[in-house]
């Protein structure tokens, strides 16, 4: 991976990813934040039903497509994640502040979305 598009994972926030619906098969691409976090990548939100994790559950490959600093599409699996730990570790971050104001954390840390995403080199 390029230092640019490196740079660009770490420090750019909002992203579009492009997900495989689970029953259609079809390309879904919406816009999306993404979280660096401790040299990890992660996906949350507030806790719903998301479409986005529904389609990741079933096929977890997608793009995620940079379009700030460097205008890419990288290739990433994402996984689900249920560590407790890991999860508390990211929804306390600085970067998660937002949506700690949406709900308490208790609850994010129950029942948030959480996806980390690993990008093929």
């Amino acid at each position: 991976m390029d230092a640019a598009v490196r740079r660009a994972l770490e420090n750019d926030f909002t992203v579009d990813i492009t997900t495989w619906g689970r029953v259609s098969g079809k390309p879904r691409r919406i816009e999306i934040w993404m979280l660096h976090i401790g040299g990890r990548f992660f996906i949350t939100g507030t806790p719903r039903p998301r479409d986005w994790l529904a389609n990741l559950s079933a096929r977890p490959d997608l793009v995620v497509h940079l379009k700030q600093a460097v205008v890419a599409g990288l290739d990433a699996r994402a996984e689900i994640v249920t560590d407790h730990s890991t999860r508390r570790q990211v929804l306390e971050s600085d970067d998660a502040d937002w949506y700690r104001g949406q709900c308490p954390l208790d609850e994010l840390l129950e029942s948030a979305p959480m996806v980390e995403l690993f990008f093929e080199n």
